[in-house]
């Protein structure tokens, strides 16, 4: 087995990882639930890299000629994902992994959801296993007794979407952070702008693994994204405390959190930057996740 160090939007978006949205799916098809999950994610998408406005400025970046809008983008969060890029770039890729394993993914998290009095509130703090199928064409497994699952079996949704966070499929991202940028807005959709559904998109594929130049392709790529800013102290659902990649939208800042010394994913936060019309009040941390446990293995709902 290998073991990797780790990586769920306001209603209507995808989750942390892609599958979060496919289980909701499922579980509406297989009972009206006591509650409907909302599910939160930071905002992750892109198109063609932004020319530089009069009110911008302009920084280095890996775009050679073609300098990237620094204004929101900070020099320091450029500097922040450039580093986060080359430590996942540096990471060794997985050995002779075969098309019917699975990336086993262990988080501790809690979630905002919506119960049939449309009052919104907070799950318990809970675990989560997920079975992800590596070249997801093999039935999954995902155990999360909050939201009803024992350790319930998922069939492959074939043919595969574009976008998908299974390993194969990632293999044939592209690998320089130009065209990856041109990937991610395209192929990342949601209700909101195309930079929050680009930065939604890098956030479901944090999680999951992904092959390393490919990962650091993705962390440049979202260097770019107009919005994003770096926040030097915050804690994962786990209570570890990271430096986190945000942006703003909607009254929420959602937060991509890495470790402070090995630039690895731990997890995600999302915060009320303002009173929301949900109830929740300023301050408030609405959504909260940390990857405890990310190791490949060879049958689904088969703990390391």
């Amino acid at each position: 087995m290998n073991e990797f160090p780790d990586r769920d939007l306001p209603p209507g978006r995808h989750h942390l990882l892609k599958e979060h949205l496919l289980t909701e799916i499922r579980q509406n098809e297989k009972k009206a639930p006591a509650l409907r999950k909302v599910w939160f994610r930071p905002a992750l998408v892109a198109g063609a890299v932004a020319a530089a406005t009069a009110a911008g400025v302009l920084v280095a970046s890996p775009f050679g000629d073609r300098a990237a809008q620094a204004g929101p983008p900070s020099k320091e969060t450029v500097r922040m994902l450039e580093e986060i890029a080359a430590a996942a770039k540096a990471q060794p890729a997985p050995k002779d992994l075969r098309d019917d394993q699975f990336v086993y993914v262990k988080t501790k998290e809690r979630y905002m959801e919506t119960g049939s009095d449309e009052k919104s509130r907070l799950q318990p703090l809970h675990v989560r296993e997920y079975w992800n199928s590596v070249d997801g064409r093999h039935t999954e497994v995902i155990n999360d007794r909050v939201d009803g699952f024992d350790h319930e079996r998922l069939p492959p949704d074939l043919p595969l979407v574009e976008g998908n966070s299974h390993y194969r499929s990632l293999q044939k991202l592209p690998t320089d952070p130009v065209n990856m940028r041109d990937w991610l807005y395209r192929v990342a959709s949601g209700g909101e702008s195309k930079d929050q559904n680009a930065f939604v998109q890098v956030g479901d594929l944090c999680g999951g693994l992904m092959p390393p130049k490919q990962a650091a392709a993705l962390y440049l790529a979202a260097s770019t994204i107009p919005g994003v800013e770096v926040r030097g102290d915050v804690v994962d659902a786990a209570g570890r405390h990271g430096v986190a990649i945000t942006r703003e939208n909607d009254g929420e800042r959602q937060e991509l959190i890495f470790d402070k010394k090995t630039k690895q994913f731990l997890g995600e936060r999302q915060v009320a930057v303002e009173d929301l019309p949900t109830g929740f009040k300023k301050g408030t941390v609405t959504a909260h996740t940390a990857v405890l446990e990310r190791v490949v293995v060879d049958k689904a709902g088969r703990r390391p």
